[in-house]
């Protein structure tokens, strides 16, 4: 399942040749690579707010080679569980007033069994095994 970072450069109209080789060989391996509505959500408001329109073609088209993995009501609930249990244990992964979509992330790649793809394991594997593309 791909995290907001992996997922921008993979759309972004010049792409990163690292992370097109990653994802090439990911599925010469037989892996299933998934885009989660999550991190849809958060590269899909910067595209826009930059109006960079190319990239949310590539966005539209990309996803739709990839499993799409939707927002469910258990995931959203399992996440606000993940959010609390951060907060509780001095922990969070955002702001206490931020929507925090890490959580969300987690939820829905746990929900799926699946490991998360990023540039950045350390926030969210406490929750969820990780993936960082750089060194796979």
């Amino acid at each position: 399942m791909l995290d907001t970072g992996p997922l921008g450069r993979l759309v972004h109209p010049h792409a990163n040749q690292a992370i097109a080789s990653w994802l090439k060989a990911a599925a010469s391996r037989g892996a299933i690579v998934l885009s989660p509505e999550i991190a849809d959500y958060e590269l899909r408001r910067e595209l826009l707010l930059n109006g960079f329109t190319r990239s949310l073609e590539r966005l539209d088209d990309f996803e739709q080679t990839l499993g799409y993995v939707r927002l469910t009501t258990k995931t959203m609930r399992r996440a606000a569980e993940l959010w609390a249990d951060a907060r509780q244990a001095g922990r969070p992964t955002a702001d206490e007033k931020a929507l925090d979509a890490d959580v969300i992330l987690a939820a829905q790649a746990e929900a799926t069994g699946s490991a998360v793809v990023t540039d950045n394991p350390g926030h969210l594997a406490r929750y969820v095994p990780t993936v960082d593309w750089r060194s796979a």
